[in-house]
């Protein structure tokens, strides 16, 4: 999260624009918390300075758009301007890519630990799992299919409805028990990152006051961070094991275990 940085200004003609000694004076009081600023009548202005944009090559400077995209402004977690298609340019595609990363990612990184995990318990490639004729299958391809697309499709449905309309899948009857309902509720404010003690049982983001979910802002831009990186890596690692599996081989395979 970006730093700033606000000084209040005797005027718009002050000289701490220009770089004068008596502007550095002025900036000294302000920061030091002394007002220099007297009478009602005078106009004010508040100058930001922000941290710079971080780019996804950072020793090359110009490229135009290419290397530093006029509409990514470095706001979003894990935003360092690379979008050579251009596919932010629009406020509200941004919005809806950024979910659609988000989600990939977080599924991209269970599959990655799945597929790890599940061949070397059971020595059999994730892409021949579900052909294997010792798996256990209690039940019918067709029963799993239809129960994963209703379960699926309910919690789906629900987020796609919160995107758009967010907070409305909070209340009563939105949820087939009403007891849990505020279980659902955007704690952190922010659109993906729901927080609560249902989705943040760990407390990794917040804290448990009086019983209320209270989120840590500076926790959970870090974790933002942490997570959008982790996100990206695993849906790259998920595109190698195809390429992987298309010539018979195994994540585990390819390491030589």
């Amino acid at each position: 999260m970006a730093s700033t940085s606000a000084v209040v200004v005797q005027g718009l003609s002050t000289p701490f624009l220009s770089g004068s000694r008596a502007g550095r004076t002025l900036l000294n009081a302000a920061i030091g918390g002394k007002s220099a600023i007297t009478g009602s009548s005078r106009r004010m202005l508040v100058v930001a300075a922000a941290a710079p944009k971080k780019s996804w090559i950072p020793f090359v400077k110009g490229g135009g758009n290419l290397i530093d995209p006029e509409w990514l402004d470095g706001s979003l977690p894990g935003d360092y301007g690379f979008d050579p298609l251009g596919l932010g340019k629009d406020p509200a595609f941004l919005k809806w890519y950024r979910e659609a990363e988000l989600i990939h990612g977080r599924w991209a990184m269970v599959a990655v630990v799945g597929i790890f995990v599940g061949q070397a318990w059971s020595g059999v490639p994730w892409f021949e799992a579900g052909a294997d004729p010792e798996a256990i299958a209690p039940f019918s391809f067709g029963s799993l299919l239809g129960t994963q697309l209703l379960l699926m499709g309910w919690v789906e449905s629900k987020r796609w409805v919160d995107f758009f309309n967010p907070e409305s899948q909070s209340v009563e009857w939105a949820t087939p028990w009403s007891r849990t309902a505020e279980n659902f509720a955007n704690a952190t404010g922010d659109q993906g990152y729901p927080g609560g003690k249902f989705f943040d049982p760990l407390c990794l983001a917040g804290t448990i006051k009086n019983g209320v979910y209270v989120p840590d802002v500076e926790k959970l831009e870090r974790l933002k961070v942490a997570e959008i990186k982790h996100a990206r890596i695993a849906m790259l690692a998920m595109l190698i094991f195809y390429f992987e599996a298309g010539q018979g081989k195994t994540p585990l395979g390819a390491l030589g275990l």
